[in-house]
């Protein structure tokens, strides 16, 4: 009788585990579900199915999707900057958007943002590139980068100090700091903490000297490479960081659905592929795409794609207000042309002039301009003209050059500084070859979207190459076949009446000017 009533009990607790059980998978396929649902619905909203015809061409606003440590600051300092005025940058959002941009009249965004930045911008009118990294090496340089920021604040004695310090900077300066930025504004006080209780911990320990070999794996000191990598806070920051970035998923995300999204594809890794099609697809669409890794190759073909449009926008921009002044001028002489035709003379008689000699006639003209022009110039004078000492893309990369050897040089010294207080600890080349091969291939486990979106950018990058090379074959042959006539405007001719409006015009341009000249000549005899 015992015996069954054992029996009958053990027959109750299996049913009610196997119930239980039943439950809980039954709760989780739903929540897959919820979650395939959620994402699918995401990814069909957000997915760029068609690679846009113009993609090659600079629009409007130029938004450089900075991903950390990329080698993006760079970028922004030895090309934008010499690319772009301060009036043409737009302000940087960091922690919130801080301009309207349908009012901003800005030609430049650069910014940590994610791709959700879009939903706030003129999509037709922008254009978006950004820089790619090896996942691991990104990965390294974000833990290393963490470290070197945070250390800077052990000067302090403790973590009161330091915001008491952060308060009267604060009033002080209204300037942005590296803690204001995303993911640092997230990792840096992350590592900072850490930092300061370990410290805190080797005083109470009397521990002052420590001898390593290992600085990726100094517990004594700052948290270890391992723990890092397996933190809640990198697997929802660092890890994958780029694919959901480029897709706007990040927890700096304007979208409303990012955070859910996020969360269902760090629960269920199966649901990434949807969200690594969305990025490749946004790479497909972008001006440009470049390798930190592939350094020299990156920045010479920034300067042929992006700089080299940058260049050209400003050129044109500086001969539209030429070629705008010359037809008011040419009017207000009562040369009643209609405006195609007088536009269409003026614009390629102004390449066969030198600067001097465009200043040259339109000052003649100018001086006897009626008052009716003068709001046309008014409008006009604060173009920006091209000088004798003009931006090529020659020019812009030995000026890119000049440039990333002196920031190398600071950003060089300022490690130093910063590691002297953490000593023994060297984040070197040879330091990152000694971690194990385990932990590389955790790194690489826990980046499998990034690997694979970088690997896709590799072939993004091989197709932006020949592209650039089709169009330096095109342009040379365009030169060539430009330079066998003097006259390239009279190559083909729209027709014998133009011909003869052309030579008419050009005939009564030439007598206006001797005729001012011999004026001047006149008025200095006497």
């Amino acid at each position: 009788m015992r015996s069954k009533i054992i029996h009958l009990v053990l027959g109750l607790i299996l049913v009610v585990l196997l119930s239980v059980c039943t439950i809980k998978a039954l709760a989780s396929d739903d929540g897959y579900k919820q979650c395939e649902n959620t994402v699918k619905k995401w990814a069909s909203s957000s997915v760029d199915h068609k690679v846009q015809e113009d993609k090659h061409s600079l629009r409007d606003l130029l938004f450089f999707l900075h991903v950390p440590r990329t080698g993006g600051r760079t970028y922004f300092h030895c090309f934008l900057k010499k690319l772009y005025s301060n009036s043409q940058e737009c302000p940087r959002s960091y922690d919130k958007l801080r301009f309207d941009p349908r009012k901003a009249n800005c030609r430049l965004l650069s910014t940590h943002d994610d791709y959700s930045m879009m939903s706030k911008l003129p999509k037709e009118k922008t254009s978006v590139v950004t820089i790619l990294r090896n996942p691991i090496d990104r990965v390294f340089s974000t833990y290393e980068f963490s470290v070197e920021v945070a250390a800077r604040f052990l000067i302090h004695p403790n973590l009161s100090s330091v915001a008491k310090m952060a308060q009267r900077a604060r009033r002080k300066t209204s300037a942005v700091s590296t803690l204001d930025i995303w993911p640092w504004k997230y990792l840096v006080p992350w590592m900072r903490e850490d930092l300061f209780a370990r410290r805190d911990a080797r005083k109470l320990r009397g521990q002052s000297h420590l001898v390593t070999n290992d600085s990726y794996d100094m517990e004594d000191v700052l948290m270890p490479l391992h723990e890092y990598i397996n933190d809640p806070i990198a697997r929802d920051i660092v890890h994958n960081g780029a694919t959901f970035q480029i897709v706007g998923l990040t927890n700096n995300s304007y979208f409303g659905e990012a955070h859910e999204v996020r969360h269902c594809v760090l629960k269920y890794h199966s649901l990434g592929d949807l969200v690594l099609e969305v990025a490749k697809r946004k790479l497909d669409n972008m001006l440009y795409v470049g390798l930190t890794e592939n350094h020299k190759e990156s920045a010479t073909m920034f300067a042929n794609i992006v700089g080299s449009q940058v260049i050209s926008q400003h050129t044109i921009s500086s001969s539209g207000s030429d070629v705008a002044e010359l037809i008011v001028s040419v009017q207000s002489l009562g040369i009643y042309y209609s405006i195609p035709i007088v536009k269409y003379i003026v614009t390629h008689l102004i390449e066969f002039l030198s600067t001097a000699e465009k200043r040259s006639l339109l000052s003649s003209t100018n001086s006897d301009l009626t008052g009716q022009s003068n709001s046309t110039h008014e409008t006009l004078k604060n173009v920006s003209s091209t000088g004798e000492d003009e931006l090529t893309v020659g020019k812009l990369m030995e000026a890119y050059e000049s440039c990333i050897a002196n920031l190398r040089n600071s950003q060089a010294e300022r490690r130093v500084n910063s590691l002297k207080r953490i000593s023994p600890a060297n984040f070197t080349k040879e330091a990152r070859r000694q971690v194990s091969k385990i932990l590389i291939e955790e790194i690489e486990s826990l980046n499998s979207l990034d690997m694979k979106l970088y690997t896709y950018a590799q072939h993004i990058f091989t197709k932006q190459q020949t592209h650039v090379l089709h169009n330096m074959v095109s342009a040379e042959i365009q030169t060539n076949t430009q330079s066998t006539s003097a006259y390239p405007i009279f190559n083909n001719p729209p027709s014998w009446k133009l011909s003869i409006s052309v030579t008419a015009l050009l005939l009564v341009l030439f007598i206006f000017l001797f005729v001012n000249s011999r004026r001047r000549t006149s008025k200095v005899k006497l």
